[in-house]
């Protein structure tokens, strides 16, 4: 087991970074807000991703068992997370509405033994691309939110359920509604299933109106972002803004922009997982800082 206090940090002070060795978290560095931080308590959550049950292919020849080990090697940690979050594609997309909803029942089906009850879910556009979300939010529940927890604001935008890979206006007036309630020192993490900014456009890896999102949140000093959708871990700065995507728990894809297509990487039967994995997010309230973890799955 990985002991989560030796972990090296990226940590953002004023408006510059220092990076260390992949693993990262973000700091808050002003003295005068130490007394109103002083109340908080530290806490951990774990990132899962792009599932994609349902899917049957070359690419993980193993799709039917994959998710079931992911769960079991969550629940296996020394240290159950306070909560976790699922940053999209939770099923496979089909065009069958029956399916569709059987699919989401499965899902749930197999994540249903995890220890930890609260999880926080949002779709990925295999779950709510062509229906507009009508089915994720039938079965699974809504597909933006905000919560709070132990003083971090939390917030669930959907940039899959709109057409043309958007937000939307109605979403963005809400999300703008809802920053205005917080300081602009608050901490608040933002999830999400595509990137808010242009990672490769050309392979859907952006948000056509991501950028009026990230405009909503830059008056915030302290916001970082999880997503999911491009099955890899990928780190981005838009100004003080950290963008940080988690691996999938299918099938890996290229680096950014590395290939023209986007295509998934061939899978090796003699190290089935390789590349999948979810990943454990500290906090720790002394700076207001997230460190980050990637763990593998294991095979059982």
């Amino acid at each position: 087991m990985i002991d989560r206090r030796s972990f090296m940090k990226l940590t953002a002070l004023g408006g510059g970074a220092v990076f260390a060795s992949g693993l990262l978290g973000r700091a808050q560095a002003a003295a005068g807000k130490a007394a109103r931080l002083s109340g908080y308590s530290d806490f951990y959550f774990v990132q899962m991703s792009d599932s994609h049950w349902g899917y049957t292919g070359p690419d993980n020849p193993n799709a039917e068992i994959t998710l079931k080990e992911a769960v079991a090697t969550v629940n296996a940690l020394e240290i159950q997370p306070d909560f976790i979050i699922y940053t999209g594609d939770l099923t496979h997309t089909t065009d069958d509405p029956v399916e569709r909803r059987q699919r989401l029942r499965e899902f749930q089906e197999i994540v249903r033994p995890l220890k930890v009850r609260d999880i926080h879910f949002i779709p990925g556009e295999h779950d709510a691309g062509l229906d507009g979300g009508a089915a994720f939010k039938e079965i699974i529940g809504p597909t933006h939110y905000s919560f709070d927890h132990k003083g971090v604001h939390f917030i669930a935008i959907d940039n899959v359920s709109q057409p043309g890979s958007t937000i939307g206006d109605p979403q963005l007036a809400w999300l703008k509604a809802d920053l205005s309630r917080q300081a602009k020192d608050q901490p608040i993490v933002v999830i999400t299933h595509r990137p808010l900014f242009d990672l490769v456009p050309k392979w859907d890896w952006a948000t056509r109106d991501g950028d009026k999102a990230i405009a909503l949140l830059m008056p915030y000093t302290n916001v970082t972002v999880f997503y999911g959708h491009i099955h890899q871990e990928n780190h981005h700065m838009t100004g003080h803004i950290a963008h940080h995507s988690a691996k999938s728990l299918i099938f890996p894809l290229p680096a950014p922009g590395s290939q023209d297509k986007r295509e998934a990487l061939p899978w090796d039967p003699a190290m089935p997982y390789k590349g999948l994995g979810f990943r454990e997010v500290e906090a720790e309230n002394k700076a207001s800082e997230y460190k980050i973890a990637e763990y593998p799955v294991v095979r059982r």
